[in-house]
């Protein structure tokens, strides 16, 4: 039965409620553990074409006639257009069309960050494109540009009031506490490269738009150009049928697709907008830098007593705040936490999300604090985390869907107690550790999302949905969930997507909410066709349809008789059994997380200060797996992403004038197949009772988000040296183990940091943009 339902949706850790329109889910939960096909290792079903290069992704469509366009960016932080004139552009040989600043919403005359669009142009090949952009005279007055974080929140430079969360005292919890420890932790921004760019290409026919481009959200696509263009949203079709990664920063239409969709409009010919290299380590989005000021109160036995935070968030021009704070908030059982995080509002490219946006940020600092607890207190690290584990949401008070995190913990016992086999191997000025961090993150996914499953006279069955795969395999876990809801096998099952006008609404893929939103609708739809399928043989055969059932690619009654699929459907020639399905709403009153846990070996040289990552275990909650194999190949990217967060990775600005100085994949180095380590995945794979009819979670960034932290944390059990910046280059290691020293030489007694109820002052420094850095 359909309702209209007021309900709390949650993407990326922001929440707001919602109306919406669902159907209750009536289908039982299926037995934990693997099944016929759920729960199987399975290949992606379009491995094969992908690596003989047969999928089409967007850089391979060129319709005829189509032009290229090119974007003219501000080389400037903060400035003025006080004059541009486009006419020597518009007149070079093959240019068709030129915006120019105010034609677009995107298009500015007053850029306020490096990279900001000020003008655009098609021509008939992109270096005449190019060659437009070099003729645009433009003249800025060229203003004073707001670069530090710190300095914009003391101005009152912010993106909304700060947002404040208290639960309990907590001058009161560090007045009880045994030991207090403060620190202060420093995050970087970091880029997202996927290995598609992104683009667009636009193309007109009788007044309604066809957008092909790479994004993570189709239907967000077609909402955001049909506001942008002032037409009915069933006129704009958006088309994914394959792309290269996002990670977060394709959400939203972007800049490229709105000045496509003009020019095609203006011109009457296709248009393709695709940013190059330099553009998206420019102006497509980053993870935030943060400064967070943490203390930490404990008794002896290892209760938290106190928890606060003040977070600074580098947002950028544009954006949201993460919720670097919700780590803190969430993990552990703490009655008195207080914490305060200020978005400052900066002259630096807009923020995107990016795979847990605030989350790995706010584990770093929490997790290395609580390691430097469990050292004051003489406790080991992973009994601290156990004797505060949460048995209940800690900011709600609501009891979990499900949660497995103490079994995670169990079974990181082993790869633990490696410790000191690990540090026994340290030789000459190489040191050996091993280090763990928790991980919390939500990933229930929501409603709505739709799905058709197709089965035609021949047996064989095409899940339909207007969803997207980003490179996730997306594809096969839905075909597994049809395949085994129609009891056949997983290469009877084919799969359509990627489409706003050939399949039904589905969910942007972000927030780990594809399996979690989109698989409950798949399931939902195969068991309407199934039912039909059942009902269908029950007539042919004078069977009651309440003791057939399929499986084996067939239908099976209860007195031993059995026909093939293809049999029992050969009658329907021409005519289709099509089913329908959706998503119906989470579990009221109950908070839907996933946990985690890693534990990492590191080799330290503390001459030169290099690291290398040996050994990585990943123990994850996420509910039932769908598909093992392509679960396991989710936590091997999100950790060696999460290493090169850890490691290398860092956007580096002009301190002068806010230019972005990593344009390149040269300059901005991230980790190659040389930085991968052992990694060992282990997953629990026990279904949420209560989360939908799959009991199924997302697994896309719960991986990259203890990363750091269990790194950081396993360098200090190495060599004693506490890494409180990232990321961790050679001269960030070599600080931490001069520091080290010198705090070796502080008389004993001396308790370092601040007094009970006053959070950590920064070290003095002069207000800076980017934290310069000699080269790795």
């Amino acid at each position: 039965m359909a309702r209209l339902i007021r309900t709390e949706k949650e993407v990326e850790g922001r929440y707001e409620d919602v109306w919406t329109f669902v159907e209750e889910d009536p289908l039982d939960p299926w037995p934990a553990g693997p099944l016929a096909v759920v729960g199987r290792p399975a290949p992606r079903i379009d491995g094969h074409a992908r690596a003989r290069g047969e999928i089409r992704y967007t850089a391979d469509l060129s319709p005829p006639g189509m032009l290229q366009a090119a974007l003219l960016r501000s080389p400037h932080a903060r400035a003025r257009v006080t004059r541009i004139d486009l006419a020597a552009a518009l007149a070079l040989p093959g240019v068709r069309a030129v915006l120019g600043p105010g034609e677009l919403r995107c298009l500015t005359g007053e850029p306020s960050y490096p990279g900001a669009p000020v003008a655009a142009v098609a021509a008939d090949r992109f270096g005449q494109a190019l060659a437009a952009l070099a003729r645009i005279d433009v003249e800025y007055d060229v203003l004073e540009p707001l670069l530090d974080p710190e300095e914009a929140v003391r101005a009152g430079s912010l993106h909304g009031e700060p947002r404040r969360y208290e639960r309990g005292d907590l001058e009161r919890g560090l007045a009880e506490a045994d030991a207090v420890v403060s620190a202060e932790y420093r995050t970087q921004s970091v880029l997202h490269n996927a290995l598609e760019t992104h683009q667009s290409v636009c193309e007109w026919e009788g007044g309604a738009l066809t957008v092909y481009t790479s994004t993570q959200h189709i239907w967000g696509v077609r909402a955001e150009v049909a506001e942008e263009l002032g037409l009915p949203p069933d006129r704009v079709r958006v088309v994914c049928r394959a792309m290269g990664g996002g990670f977060g920063a394709k959400n939203h239409a972007g800049d490229y697709t709105h000045v496509a969709a003009e020019l095609a409009r203006r011109t009457g010919r296709p248009v393709r907008c695709a940013l190059t290299r330099h553009e998206e380590n420019v102006a497509t989005g980053s993870r935030n830098a943060t400064v967070q000021r943490l203390t930490a109160g404990a008794r002896s036995d290892g209760t938290l007593t106190a928890l606060g935070g003040e977070f600074t968030i580098a947002v950028g021009w544009e954006g949201w705040v993460a919720s670097v704070a919700g780590p803190l908030q969430l993990l552990y059982a703490c009655e008195n936490v207080r914490t305060v995080e200020h978005g400052a509002k900066l002259n630096t490219p807009p923020i995107a999300a990016f795979r847990a946006p605030g989350f790995v940020e706010g584990t770093f600092g929490l997790e290395c604090l609580l390691d430097e607890l469990a050292a004051r207190l003489e406790l080991d690290p992973l009994e601290l985390r156990r004797r505060n584990h949460a048995d209940k949401d800690t900011v709600r008070g609501q009891p979990f869907s499900a949660k497995n995190l103490l079994e995670c913990y169990r079974r990181a016992e082993p790869h633990w107690a490696r410790r000191g086999v690990v540090r026994a191997r340290s030789e000459g000025p190489w040191r050996r550790g091993v280090g763990l961090a928790s991980q919390v993150w939500y990933g229930g996914g929501g409603p709505p999302s739709y799905a058709w499953v197709r089965v035609g006279s021949d047996g064989r069955a095409v899940v339909v949905t207007g969803g997207q795969d980003i490179g996730t395999g997306a594809k096969t876990v839905f075909a597994q969930i049809a395949a085994e809801q129609l009891g056949l096998a997983l290469e009877r099952v084919d799969v359509t997507l990627g489409d706003s006008e050939r399949g039904p609404y589905a969910s942007l893929a972000a927030g780990s909410s594809t399996t979690p939103s989109m698989g409950p609708a798949v399931r939902a739809a195969a068991a309407d066709a199934a039912a039909q399928i059942l009902d269908l043989a029950a007539q042919r055969y004078g069977a009651d349809a309440g003791e057939l059932t399929l499986r084996d690619g067939g239908v099976a009654a209860g007195d031993g008789r059995a026909w093939p699929l293809a049999e029992v459907l050969g009658p329907l020639g021409d005519a289709q059994i099509l089913g329908k399905g959706a998503r119906g709403p989470n579990p009221a009153g109950r908070r839907v997380l996933t946990f985690g846990v890693h534990v990492a070996e590191v080799a330290v040289d503390v001459e030169t200060g290099e690291v290398r990552v040996e050994r990585v275990a990943a123990i994850h909650d996420v509910g039932r797996v769908i598909n093992p194999l392509g679960a396991r190949s989710q936590i091997e990217g999100g950790i060696i992403q999460g290493l090169g967060h850890t490691l290398c990775e860092e956007r580096l600005l002009d301190p002068a004038t806010g230019a972005v100085l990593t344009q390149t994949l040269e300059a901005y180095r991230i980790p190659t197949v040389a930085d991968v380590p052992e990694i060992v995945a282990e997953l629990i794979d026990l279904p949420d009772p209560e989360l939908t009819s799959l009991g199924a979670k997302g697994l896309g960034e719960p991986p990259i988000i203890p990363v750091a932290a269990a790194v950081a944390n396993a360098i200090r059990d190495a060599t004693g040296a506490a890494v409180r910046s990232l990321p961790i280059g050679r001269a960030e290691l070599l600080r931490a183990l001069r520091e080290r020293d010198r705090a070796a030489t502080v008389p004993e007694g001396h308790v370092p940091g601040p007094g009970p109820g006053t959070w950590p002052e920064p070290p003095a420094r002069s207000p800076k943009p980017a934290r310069a850095r000699p080269s790795r």
